[in-house]
């Protein structure tokens, strides 16, 4: 009987053991499986969209903030990725059209299902985007500088307001360094960002700085324009007296033959200064830079800069081209590029502070997130999803660089909307940042209601 219930008891926990062991096993099969899915999560890309002009009139603009974005991903991926995962950019090329620009968006936002997306150069190309982004709560990261009067929950600006590029334009050239002028002749391209720029600049010029209205000239052509002679012609009487200068916000490649009309109707730096804000070291690759010495521009960054952080990237930018096979002279930096790279590893360093790639949490980690940049620490500011920054005059070298002739002393807070046109009107996205709003005389005030 002993015996009987010892064999019984054995038998028992011998089945028992068993039951631990095949538990156990199960458990760790489970665990391994889990873990390896885990690790194959870990390993999915997180794919952003590229949205910039590859061909059409654009392109010798926005093919170059394509690649510094590419740069930028290699960079984080050899780094480790994202999250620990890697970043799988996904390009198009809305080819300088304006509708594309909101097809392609769509379809990077609801078929590619893209975590963000870093484009748009014109600002009619963002207002192309702009309903698609709000409509599927997409977040897009803008590099250029914009004539403001926009403030979206959607779109972080990284590139210059108007406070931070136009108006220190002008009170560089009225003040005694940049020559006492008084007569101003406004050329732009036919679209929204150079006619809202130059209606918020000639309101800064009567209203601010007592400029006569007589003294104030505005002309526009449309994109793509190519014959200068008759416009350089009347900017040449214009500023006949010696105290005009040329406002530039021709966009495009339109810059190329303007210029060339300038030279050939010998308007230089000395009789008429022209200082562009769509014309950097990019476009001046194209042209016989030689006549345009002395000509001004207003950015945010120079290739120029002497920093060891601008140093370190120029350097980096130069191997990206060797390897991309682009020539040494087209390999060159300017301010949308630098924005463009920028807007990267912000992206990258919210979503790393988030924890996730969601764009409610993103927005909320890009409050008052600041990293280094080719200009030193860059900043979002906490509240209106633009950035802080510097604003530097330059003045171009006959090697298609620029000399920093003035700086701002501190960095500059963007101001979305001017005091000019919206008085006491301002932005603010931080805290719950429910639905699409102003701040208005420091109330919360509602799109739909004004």
């Amino acid at each position: 009987m002993t015996n009987l219930h010892t064999a019984g008891w054995a038998r028992t926990h011998k089945w028992q053991a068993v039951k631990r062991t095949a538990c156990t096993l199960g458990l760790s099969l489970v665990l391994l499986a889990g873990l390896m899915g885990t690790g194959a999560m870990a390993q999915e890309p997180i794919k952003v969209g590229v949205l910039h002009s590859l061909s059409g009139t654009m392109a010798i603009s926005e093919g170059p903030l394509k690649e510094v974005i590419l740069m930028a991903i290699e960079e984080l991926n050899e780094a480790g990725g994202v999250l620990g995962r890697p970043v799988e950019p996904i390009v198009e090329d809305p080819a300088s059209n304006w509708d594309l620009f909101a097809e392609k968006a769509k379809k990077l936002l609801t078929q590619d299902e893209v975590a963000t997306v870093f484009g748009c150069w014109t600002s009619v190309s963002r207002k192309s985007v702009l309903p698609v982004f709000e409509q599927y709560n997409g977040l897009l990261f803008y590099p250029v500088q914009y004539e403001g009067e926009e403030c979206s929950k959607n779109v972080i600006y990284t590139g210059a307001t108007i406070n931070q590029q136009a108006s220190p334009a002008v009170d560089y050239l009225m003040s005694p360094e940049g020559g006492g002028k008084r007569r101003f002749y406004l050329i732009g391209t036919d679209y929204v960002y150079p006619r809202t720029t130059n209606k918020i600049l000639r309101l800064y010029l009567t209203k601010a700085k007592g400029v006569m209205e007589a003294g104030i000239a505005e002309e526009y052509t449309p994109f793509h324009h190519q014959d200068y002679q008759t416009i350089v012609g009347k900017i040449k009487s214009f500023c006949a007296g010696g105290d005009g200068a040329v406002i530039n916000t021709i966009n495009g490649d339109s810059n190329v033959p303007f210029f060339k009309e300038l030279a050939n109707q010998g308007i230089t730096a000395d009789t008429c200064p022209v200082i562009s804000f769509s014309f950097a070291e990019v476009e001046l690759q194209t042209l016989d830079v030689k006549p345009l010495a002395g000509h001004l521009a207003s950015w945010n960054y120079y290739m120029s800069l002497k920093s060891p952080q601008n140093f370190k990237w120029v350097k980096a930018y130069k191997k990206w081209c060797e390897k991309r096979g682009i020539p040494d002279k087209q390999c060159v930096t300017d301010d949308p590029m630098m924005h463009a790279y920028i807007h990267v590893k912000l992206w990258a360093k919210a979503v790393e502070k988030a924890g996730s790639t969601d764009v409610e949490a993103v927005l909320k980690a890009l409050e008052g997130l600041t990293l280094s940049s080719p200009v030193g620490n860059y900043k979002v500011d906490e509240k209106n999803h633009h950035t802080w920054k510097p604003v530097y005059i330059g003045k171009i070298r006959e090697d298609g660089q620029f000399d920093v002739v003035w700086k701002t002393k501190e960095w500059v807070r963007p101001l979305p909307w001017s005091e000019l046109t919206y008085p006491g009107r301002a932005c603010d996205w931080s805290g719950d940042g429910l639905g699409t709003y102003d701040m208005v005389n420091g109330n919360r005030s509602w799109l739909s209601q004004q």
